[in-house]
């Protein structure tokens, strides 16, 4: 139940559905043994300066979702996520291998403020390291941005060979609803009540 709690990190009453018992056993729990296998697992995380050696640093922020306690005001309220949490600068291969997590900041940190206080820039200092846009005024590399498309595409060079799109007319025909035959009737009557010799050519109603 532990290691459940630690790896998705779901909400304990959900947790104690799932294992059979009251949210408040699986909060003693977690107190008790997430320490326990802080210390076991200690001599086996990686030296995060040695793992990446020769290797570019991927950095990003992640909000990890807390209760909304009242006693922290908007510390913890994440303006880009609109939730509450708590801020994790985590650090990673381009092979998708983790390095490092940081300590947990206040969700309403921005990544900037969270990468300064992490540690990070000196422990990644001789690396090449790359991020979002999050990360600009820092040694941090963005990913260099499309250009943006500047003109419309042709449907030929939308064209996909699987599905085919139509060639388009040289005239395309425009589309005006009050060409339609059920309006020929009404606006014939209103060109006849516009013209007076057309008035005068007209029959006369044939009085009873």
């Amino acid at each position: 139940m532990a290691l459940f709690l630690l790896r998705q990190n779901p909400v304990q009453q959900a947790a104690a559905e799932l294992f059979g018992c009251s949210q408040s056993t699986v909060s003693r729990r977690l107190a008790l043994l997430g320490p326990l296998l802080e210390q076991v697992l200690a001599e086996f995380v990686p030296d995060p300066a040695e793992a990446s050696t020769g290797k570019v640093v991927l950095v990003d922020g992640t909000l990890v979702t807390t209760w909304d306690w009242a006693g922290r005001g908007t510390e913890l309220f994440s303006g880009k996520h609109c939730d509450t949490g708590f801020n994790l600068q985590i650090a990673a291969t381009l092979d998708g291998g983790l390095l490092a997590v940081s300590a947990p900041v206040p969700g309403s940190w921005h990544d900037i403020r969270a990468w300064r206080e992490s540690g990070f820039p000196g422990l990644f200092a001789d690396r090449e390291t790359m991020g979002d846009l999050g990360y600009i005024g820092t040694r941090v590399h963005q990913h260099p941005a499309r250009r943006r498309r500047t003109s419309d595409r042709t449907p030929e060079g939308l064209e996909d060979p699987r599905h085919p799109l139509p060639r388009p007319t040289r005239h395309p025909p425009e589309h005006r609803p009050h060409h339609h035959r059920t309006r020929v009737l009404p606006n014939l009557l209103v060109r006849l009540m516009n013209n007076p010799r057309a008035r005068s050519i007209a029959p006369h109603p044939t009085r009873l």
